[in-house]
């Protein structure tokens, strides 16, 4: 839950870096609360709770995608690719699920550490 919240903290942020976890624990988060909101709504008749919610997290969804794009070293315009259907949809999917950069990139320090890097030199 903190990392949805977090999401929200950082509205409009498309600066820095965001690990797997945060992007993905912000995606079922609002998953979850956008199934709960769509069957309100069908209880109710209505689209108005599913589009007020969608309105609201639009911005944060696509602020916390580019923050995880940027962990991996891309650019957080990459989510264009999504505009290609299914092979822009996956390729894009496949750049969300990949590991964090090690070390410094870019983008800022690594949100994980540098634990890879003091790993690699004590072996």
């Amino acid at each position: 839950m903190e990392y949805y919240i977090d999401a929200f903290k950082k509205y409009a942020d498309f600066t820095g870096r965001a690990r797997r976890k945060a992007y993905w624990m912000f995606a079922l988060f609002s998953l979850i609360v956008s199934i709960i909101l769509q069957v309100i709504d069908a209880s109710m008749e209505s689209i108005l709770l599913g589009t007020i919610y969608g309105l609201a997290v639009f911005i944060p969804n696509i602020a916390v995608a580019a923050r995880r794009l940027h962990d991996t070293g891309r650019s957080g315009w990459w989510q264009l690719i999504a505009i290609i259907p299914i092979i822009g949809w996956i390729v894009l999917l496949v750049f969300l699920c990949q590991d964090s950069e090690q070390g410094t990139n870019q983008y800022g320090e690594n949100p994980k550490g540098d634990k890879g890097d003091i790993a690699a030199t004590m072996a």
